[in-house]
């Protein structure tokens, strides 16, 4: 649907003078808010993320969601109190189930209508009367309380018993529970538990200096540093009318390409282990160590952390690290079209992969699934392809989309990803813009909006930025792809045995804590 096909009262495009994507604000009431959605919803449409925050006065709050249109982003605030609440959006989008119960822990506002109001991020660990993200309340109280049972759907029936796996694993995973309930090997129903390591993100937002404010959203996912810190300074950048070098947006592509390819790799290596071969593990291994090894050449920085800046990026490439750069996807895309074959031929990995953790398209759309996984599921919703931000807007990216559903296809599209993040990158560099590569931010007219759409390597990531009067952050909310891919996971492990779910899991590769999850 196209921003046309509406009728806002209040409704404005913020500033795409960075080379952002076009995006649309509106301050709606309830019977808006809710006909928005079913309308949307009507035309296949996604919601992208819900989050809310109080406004200026006691104990008012709005409540936000943004959903992706034709020619961009549309932000609808509902202004609403704690008694009144707002709509369910949960029955049209089942992924805003998760999202509303996130906003109740942190505001205290609920979706009315809901049916599902068990708590997400308070653990017990904080009162039931504590809100953090409430202004009266300063974010850093300190609370002795032990965790409280977490009332999980159980499953009955003749011979079904439970698994519970987690919240603390071994090796180095984050933490997460999750609760199988299972006939023999067969599961029959996944429940997760996430939410253990949430870390006040958005408060600390409100509490750091805008100038380094990218810094902080870099660190919300470790791998996903330049997509966050990308989508912030997008956001700033639009809230400031700030313009950006056009050899700086090229860099920016460069280094979000290069973290693609980082985590393909990595996951192509640890998705051959899972499945009994280890000398695929060893051999991506070598291949991801190689091309991080180039990043701390390049800028100092194996995962290229703090290199996209607000106005621009950090630091420019030298002609020698554009050689470099040049060289080694040469070699590194003929050892993976080896180890292609060696995967696709063997099989034993073929066996382990074909027909495991199968999502439909069916399901996909209906939680809104994004990313690689959603692509792997006959989706074909790629932003820089579907919605071209600069410079993704002069390349023509091409959609990778695989219709099987299963461990095999997200395999295989990891593979036709990194050859086309190659593609890119080669382009890139042979035609990187000469210039500059950072500008000073715009003064900006406050208190202002803005917002950043990104897709990153797991799917799209967005950050939605709001300055005060005085230009300081009075809320930034950030999103991961995670949020819409976990319930997602849960379906696509029913009717396969235990031993597969680790392989399934690692197909989908998913976040525990970005953002705070």
């Amino acid at each position: 649907m196209r921003i046309d096909d509406f009728s806002f009262s209040d409704l404005r495009q913020l500033s795409v003078s960075a080379g952002g994507i076009p995006t649309f604000l509106a301050c709606v009431d309830q019977d808006t808010w809710l006909h928005t959605a079913a309308t949307l919803h009507q035309a296949g449409g996604r919601l992208i993320a819900l989050w809310g925050g109080e406004l200026g006065a006691a104990q008012e709050f709005v409540v936000s969601a943004a959903y992706g249109l034709e020619e961009g982003l549309l932000w609808l605030q509902l202004p609403t109190q704690m008694a009144s609440g707002y709509p369910d959006l949960s029955q049209l989008f089942p992924c805003a189930v998760r999202m509303q119960r996130a906003v109740y822990d942190l505001l205290g506002v609920r979706a009315q209508g809901a049916d599902d109001l068990r708590p997400w991020l308070n653990h017990g660990k904080w009162p039931s009367d504590y809100f953090p993200l409430q202004q009266r309340f300063s974010g850093t109280e300190h609370f002795d309380l032990p965790e409280v049972d977490y009332p999980f759907v159980s499953v009955a029936g003749e011979g079904v018993h439970e698994i519970a796996v987690g919240p603390i694993h071994a090796g180095v995973i984050e933490p997460g529970h999750f609760r199988f309930s299972v006939v023999g090997e067969k599961m029959l129903r996944l429940e997760e538990r996430f939410a253990y390591v949430h870390r006040g993100i958005e408060r600390l937002f409100e509490n750091t200096p805008l100038p380094q404010a990218h810094r902080l959203a870099g660190r919300i996912a470790g791998d996903s540093t330049v997509a966050f810190s990308w989508a912030f300074c997008m956001a700033l950048e639009q809230a400031t009318g700030s313009s950006v070098a056009p050899r700086a947006l090229w860099l920016r592509a460069l280094l979000l390409e290069r973290e693609r390819v980082a985590n393909h790799l990595g996951d192509l290596g640890a998705l051959g282990n899972d499945a009994g071969f280890g000398y695929g593990l060893a051999q991506f291994s070598r291949l991801k160590e190689d091309w991080v090894r180039l990043h701390q050449q390049m800028v100092g920085h194996r995962y290229l952390m703090d290199q996209i800046v607000p106005g621009g990026v950090a630091q420019d490439l030298t002609a020698d690290a554009v050689s470099a750069i040049l060289a080694q996807c040469d070699q590194i895309e003929e050892t993976v079209q080896v180890l292609q074959g060696m995967y696709e031929n063997h099989s034993g990995l073929q066996d382990r992969f074909a027909g495991a953790g199968i999502l439909s398209a069916t399901v996909a759309h209906h939680f809104g699934v994004c990313g690689l996984v959603g692509r792997a599921s006959a989706q074909r919703f790629d932003l820089r392809g579907t919605h071209p931000y600069a410079p993704y807007d002069e390349v023509r990216v091409q959609m990778i989309s695989e219709p099987g559903g299963d461990v095999a296809a997200r395999v295989t599209l990891r593979f036709r990803e990194i050859y086309e993040s190659l593609r890119l990158i080669r382009l890139f560099c042979i035609n990187l813009p000469a210039g500059g590569v950072i500008d000073g931010l715009g003064q900006g007219n406050f208190p202002s909006h803005g917002a950043g759409w990104v897709e990153g390597w797991r799917g799209d990531v967005l950050v939605t930025l709001q300055l005060d009067a005085n230009g300081k952050i009075s809320r930034c909310h950030c999103h991961d792809p995670s949020w819409q891919n976990w319930p997602a996971l849960e379906y696509a492990i029913i009717g396969n045995i235990v031993p597969d779910f680790p392989l399934i899991n690692k197909s989908f590769n998913l976040n525990y804590a970005g953002h705070d999850l």
